[in-house]
């Protein structure tokens, strides 16, 4: 390979760089640790840098030098503890690994946290690439998303998992397909079924496909089950180019404890907190990343702005927020220590979540962080200034567990639980909220969304398309998991693709027809998602109908025009001559009805039009009539 060179990590990585990245706030320090193709003395290669400041030496092994365990030493660059070396002659597709021997002379070999792109699973080896020279052709799309206002957009998320959302038939490659290749057939997917965003499982380098991508080692590495670096960026590219938004799946909580990981790295536990009792989740058999520490928050707030920088995406939703914030969660009495003051709040978490929201959303105003977070701590998306955690929006987790709660019971139980449904609305003011149905309400036999509703088969679609419908209407952004936009039937599983069969069955087809026409009119009316996190948006016309658990409202637009009516009838029984008070005398027409027969629904008359009356009903002077039938979703234009 010829002789290394070591002065060029003085000149690669410089004082000012160990200075910065000792103090936190190096948000570039991705582009100096790692391996980067550089130039020394007109030579092209590879320089190698790694945090390992506990090491007695570090060592580059890998295919350019038959893994030789002398051939590349690497020098400490100052007491920082970083290790730099330049190797000439190296090029792209190389694996390596570092080779730490601990001050007792333990040997580890470990993959490099920084790197770029990984070998295929079952390996485990790092591999050379150059991230540099992609062909963007989305300036239109990152322009147009900084000068927009989130809030008030439409957002209507697509979870999504690559691996098992459709899969080609070759058991050999384990038919996956290739980041381009799902590219092309998502894009198409999400343009007719009217989406605004895509939310992406497992994106950044995990071994164990059961997983999920929820236990991280490559965390500034794109998986290569699906291909390269520059793969991804085609899809983000295309994605953006076809006005799609793309969110990672982001997982600052904890990693995976597998021996070449950033566990016990250079010996010591530097990632995590060497006291079991705050660096491990006893329930998840993982790490806990030590927040307190400058250099472990410095990785975790570059690594959000290089998926950004490097790679375009728009928003990360960030796993298991509880979990950190809390000292205790997951544990019992001497599984955690408390905090200085006594408590079980997560102060450097707290510290952490600020600085992150901070300087991602202070940088690019147009990028969404969101909270996946299960409990009612107080102020996630008010602003850092104000207290606040700072994020731009919270996962609905108890409108979530409300709604399966609620959508599950037999209907004659639904009387008795009917605030399920309206309680979120009391509290709604209090966050910028998602609604989300993801992929935890569809495993671990959970069921299937569709076999979660009770009765026989065609009841259990007619109470879905139901269900979602009250979703959509419900004031918060929207996210469902893929495969219960068309009902799938069977639970999830990474292992195959989504049962797409089930498109030949016509109450599959008539779901996935419906969905199509429920994201269309929640796209069209901007009185769906212009004011979803105060009161001016939305209205009860009746949240009291417990005896025949029926829900009407209506969402109100800025301007007063084009606003909706939603009436919806949670049971099995026709409500005959059913009045809503309605708050204009004007027509209300009919713009969507769940009980269709192209929807897979029983084909019910409902009048196209209705006329108010003035007779007084709900508190207000005018009212409309109609026969409500069974299982049904109504909506008006006014």
């Amino acid at each position: 390979m010829g002789k290394q060179k070591i002065s060029e990590g003085q000149v690669f990585i410089s004082e000012a760089d160990q200075y910065l990245f000792a103090q936190g706030t190096h948000y570039d320090i991705y582009k100096k640790l790692g391996a980067h193709v550089s130039v020394e003395d007109g030579v092209k290669g590879m320089f190698f840098g790694v945090w390992a400041p506990n090491a007695a030496s570090v060592h580059v092994i890998g295919s350019f030098n038959g893994w030789d365990e002398q051939a590349n030493p690497m020098t400490k660059l100052g007491p920082g503890g970083i290790h730099a070396v330049f190797i000439p002659g190296v090029g792209e597709g190389e694996l390596y690994k570092y080779l730490i021997t601990t001050p007792d002379g333990e040997k580890l070999y470990k993959a490099d946290p920084f790197a770029n792109y990984a070998e295929m699973r079952p390996g485990n080896a790092s591999r050379t690439t150059d991230l540099s020279g992609f062909a963007w052709s989305d300036d239109a799309w990152m322009k147009e998303r900084d000068s927009k206002d989130y809030y008030k957009e439409p957002m209507a998320v697509y979870e999504c998992h690559i691996g098992s959302w459709m899969r080609h038939p070759r058991p050999e490659e384990q038919g996956f397909y290739s980041y381009r290749e799902f590219a092309d057939r998502i894009v198409e997917y999400l343009k007719e079924m009217k989406y605004t965003h895509i939310e992406l499982m497992g994106i950044a380098e995990y071994p164990f496909d059961g997983s999920w991508g929820y236990q991280v080692t490559g965390y500034y590495a794109p998986t290569s089950r699906y291909g390269t670096p520059k793969d991804f960026m085609y899809l983000v590219n295309k994605l953006h180019k076809n006005k799609i938004g793309v969110i990672l799946d982001w997982v600052p909580a904890h990693f995976a404890t597998d021996a070449h990981g950033l566990g016990r790295f250079d010996g010591q536990c530097i990632f995590e907190d060497p006291d079991p009792r705050k660096g491990e989740h006893p329930d998840w058999g993982t790490k806990i990343f030590n927040y307190g520490k400058t250099e472990v928050k410095n990785f975790l707030i570059a690594n959000a702005l290089f998926w950004i920088k490097e790679f375009h995406v728009d928003g990360i939703r960030v796993d298991a927020v509880a979990s950190m914030l809390y000292l205790d969660y997951g544990k019992k009495d001497g599984q955690w220590v408390a905090n200085k003051y006594g408590d079980n709040k997560n102060l450097e978490a707290i510290e952490f979540f600020r600085h992150l929201n901070s300087v991602v959303r202070g940088t690019y105003p147009g990028f969404i962080t969101i909270a996946e977070e299960s409990t009612a701590w107080p102020k996630v998306t008010h602003p850092v200034e104000d207290g606040g955690l700072g994020f731009s929006f919270k996962w609905n987790m108890g409108w979530m567990h409300d709604f399966c709660e609620y959508m599950k019971l037999d209907p004659y139980f639904k009387k008795d639980n009917h605030y399920a449904l309206t309680f979120a609305m009391s509290y709604n003011e209090s966050e910028k909220y998602i609604l989300p149905l993801s992929h935890d309400e569809v495993v671990h036999l959970k069921c299937s969304m569709v076999n979660k509703m009770p009765g026989y088969q065609v009841d259990k679609y007619a109470n879905l398309r139901a269900g979602y419908t009250f979703m959509f209407g419900h004031c918060g952004k929207k996210l469902l998991f893929m495969g219960q936009e068309f009902a799938q039937e069977r639970e999830w599983s990474e292992e195959r693709e989504l049962d797409w069969f089930l498109l030949a069955e016509d109450l599959n087809k008539g779901m996935k027809e419906y969905m199509k026409e429920l994201l269309t009119v929640y796209r069209k009316y901007p009185c769906m998602y212009e004011n979803d996190h105060d009161w001016s948006g939305f209205e009860w016309l009746n949240c009291d109908d417990k005896d025949r658990s029926t829900y009407s409202f209506f969402r109100k637009s800025e301007n007063g025009k084009n606003n909706l009516m939603f009436i919806i009838n949670m049971t099995p029984m026709t409500w005959e001559n059913y009045k809503v008070g309605v708050p204009k005398k004007k027509k209300y027409k009919l713009i969507l009805n769940s009980t269709e027969e192209r929807f897979g629904g029983s084909g019910a008359k409902v009048p196209s039009e209705l006329s108010p009356e003035k007779e007084d009903c709900d508190y207000r002077n005018y009212s409309v009539t109609l026969d409500l039938p069974p299982f049904s979703a109504l909506i008006f234009q006014f």
